[in-house]
């Protein structure tokens, strides 16, 4: 499938090194387009829309901030700890605004699956369906997210 220059443009912006250190493509070789289809695939087969996910981990996360660096314990099931860093970064669908930086930390206590995601992140599964590239720092896989956050 032949890229777009708006398509060549995004795939530049999440290279290494661009908006992040690492990038958020990882080692994968697909393209785009399929990366977010198979996840979208997925997302139906568990019967979850992105928006579900997506609002889950925000609620994670302004729970989280505001035990301050700490550990918290929510429903006596999830352990959240929050690390906030300053500083912001963009979005590579060039959407306007930024996104503070931090990392999300959850562990289901029933279940031991532990998930990291960034503010970025939401947004990412929230507007684009995207969970990143396979080998990318902060790929979520979405089944295992569902198992995780559910």
């Amino acid at each position: 499938m032949k890229l777009t220059p708006f398509e060549k443009n995004i795939i530049e912006k999440m290279q290494p090194g661009v908006l992040s250190t690492e990038g958020f493509l990882g080692k994968d070789d697909r393209h785009l387009h399929e990366i977010i289809e198979e996840d979208y695939e997925t997302l139906l087969k568990l019967n979850v829309s992105q928006d579900e996910i997506a609002d889950r981990l925000a609620y994670f996360n302004e729970v989280s901030k505001e035990a301050y660096d700490l550990p918290v314990l929510i429903d006596d099931k999830y352990l959240l700890q929050q690390d906030i860093w300053r500083g912001r970064v963009l979005c590579p669908f060039n959407h306007k605004g930024s996104f503070s930086k931090n990392t999300v930390t959850l562990i289901n206590k029933e279940n031991n699956l532990k998930v990291v995601w960034t503010n970025l992140n939401i947004h990412f599964i929230k507007e684009h369906c995207f969970f990143e590239g396979k080998g990318s720092k902060y790929r979520i896989e979405p089944d295992l997210l569902i198992k995780a956050i559910f």
